[in-house]
């Protein structure tokens, strides 16, 4: 199997500059997914028994819209 490193470099170019097109809201909405699907990893690689040390958040509730599309 080869590699276009050129293809591979502007491939992540071009997703990073989708990424930073994105509103904030939806940002952060993004965020708060991987949050939860971090905890749900952390959570599952450990025995029942030991407790994690960390506290649930719910993700805060953004919304889209509004000026510039910023949470309100």
């Amino acid at each position: 199997m080869t590699f276009d490193l050129t293809k591979i470099l502007e491939s992540k170019r071009d997703f990073r500059r989708q990424l930073a097109a994105r509103p904030i809201a939806e940002k952060l909405a993004m965020l708060d997914a991987l949050r939860e699907r971090e905890l749900a990893i952390r959570q599952a690689g450990q025995p029942e028994t030991e407790s994690t040390g960390v506290l649930h958040e719910e993700p805060a509730p953004y919304r889209t819209g509004g000026k510039g599309g910023q949470a309100s």
